[in-house]
């Protein structure tokens, strides 16, 4: 498992010795800041890279790109499905070679955004009609824009969990745990599926710190934390649950054979009872329920099983955030799909997710949530960039799939070790970092 961070490491040196070297836009890049006003003088062709494979086989984004060319008819616009999106397109912003559209790679440190993409505005005017810019920005001006915005918590199938005798959203990880061991003992259904194997879907994790807490400033606080895996912190919290889930033998028997599609059927159909997944994922698997002639109703969204002063708290994080490559050779085309895709082809709506457009309201997976007086929490963005330093510094990789599965081989014994002896090499790693970044 260390090889494996190290070799995600290298990819990640790679991308910044190629930016060092000008392979990126750098400061001298030409902008995409300002969306074409006359749609009939803008024209090319431009390529956009997805992760969104299942748009692109089901003839979704082809229908986005026919409505959009009605608008903007001197515009072509090509889509490249990407079934390891992060681990390719890590490989091609060593080129100049990466579309003109794309989603940025989590892999790519906040600072490095303007060796890669086009500056799409400024945050003083872009804030005012989207959320999250905030998470693209460097020095002043922003860089991405997400389409969606997603709570995190867990899907999950109702009528399997009712069948189990539970109705009621876990309030404590204890409680969820015995929730799944419920399930294991009175239905047939696997309690929990890790999608270890597709790897993307584990990272999620990372995504609930700020949870337990429900600190806005659980993010930033990494920076200045010597032991973030330290008991009472969110991240013990966290990755303790995705531990006991597995040790516990509540997930499937050998995660090495998952499979992210065939995931979306088994919870759809009630053989899985959750996954911990954004709520971008509700419509996908009520899909899935529907194609199998099952109610998709019974597919719920709960959130993490902890709360503070008596309520629970689900962190709003962007999805992946859209921009414009610093080397397109068409960037009002570029910019053009940007914001019709973002304002205008109602994908966010169709997704039941929440939009990034300020004043939309809540999709209705999350009216559960706002029922229940669930707190939603935007995490601060004020040190990330600190915080990737260090994160990078110590190998550790918060947003890579490695770190979860090496909480998920521990507890399934394939790795060596214990919680503890991760959790206690976790501290030390990071505080190293931090102390040799000063």
């Amino acid at each position: 498992m260390r090889s494996t961070v190290l070799a995600g490491t290298a990819v990640v040196l790679a991308l910044t010795l190629a930016a060092c070297a000008g392979s990126g836009g750098g400061s001298g890049a030409s902008d995409a800041a300002n969306a074409p006003s006359d749609p009939d003088k803008v024209s090319g062709t431009i390529t956009v890279l997805t992760n969104r494979t299942d748009q692109v086989q089901d003839g979704t984004l082809k229908g986005y790109a026919a409505r959009f060319k009605k608008v903007y008819p001197h515009v072509t616009v090509k889509f490249q499905g990407l079934t390891d999106y992060e681990g390719d397109v890590k490989i091609r912003l060593n080129s100049k070679s990466y579309g003109d559209v794309l989603s940025i790679p989590n892999s790519v440190p906040l600072k490095q955004y303007p060796n890669f993409f086009a500056p799409l505005g400024t945050s003083g005017d872009l804030s005012k009609t989207y959320d999250f810019t905030d998470r693209a920005t460097v020095g002043g001006k922003v860089y991405g824009i997400a389409n969606i915005g997603t709570a995190n918590g867990f899907v999950y199938n109702k009528a399997v969990w009712k069948q189990a005798g539970v109705t009621d959203w876990p309030t404590t990880p204890q409680e969820f745990l015995d929730a799944l061991k419920a399930i294991k003992a009175k239905t047939k259904a696997t309690p929990y599926y890790t999608n270890y194997h597709d790897g993307w879907p584990l990272t999620n994790w990372g995504n609930a710190l700020g949870s337990p807490s429900c600190d806005p400033a659980a993010n930033d606080r990494l920076a200045a934390t010597k032991e973030p895996w330290a008991s009472g912190q969110d991240l013990h919290t966290v990755d303790s649950l995705l531990y006991d889930i597995v040790h516990g033998e509540l997930a499937e028997a050998d995660p090495t054979t998952t499979n992210w599609e065939n995931s979306k059927k088994l919870l759809g159909t009630g053989q899985v009872g959750a996954m911990w997944l954004g709520s971008w994922a509700v419509v996908q698997m009520r899909a899935a329920a529907k194609d199998a002639g099952k109610n998709p109703d019974d597919i719920g969204f709960m959130p993490f099983p902890t709360q503070k002063d008596g309520h629970f708290c689900s962190v709003v994080r962007p999805d992946y955030q859209y921009a414009v490559s610093a080397h397109s050779k068409n960037k009002d085309a570029a910019r053009a799909w940007l914001d019709w895709y973002i304002n205008k082809s109602g994908d966010a709506q169709a997704a039941l997710s929440i939009s990034s457009v300020k004043g939309t309201p809540l999709p209705g997976p999350l009216k559960p949530f706002e029922a229940a007086g669930v707190k939603f929490v935007h995490l601060a963005n004020d040190r990330t960039a600190q915080v990737d330093e260090i994160d990078k510094a110590s190998e550790v990789g918060l947003n890579a799939q490695d770190y979860p599965q090496r909480i998920v081989d521990t507890a399934r014994g394939s790795a060596g070790g214990s919680l503890d002896s991760v959790f206690d090499d976790l501290n030390k790693r990071w505080s190293q970092a931090q102390g040799t970044l000063g």
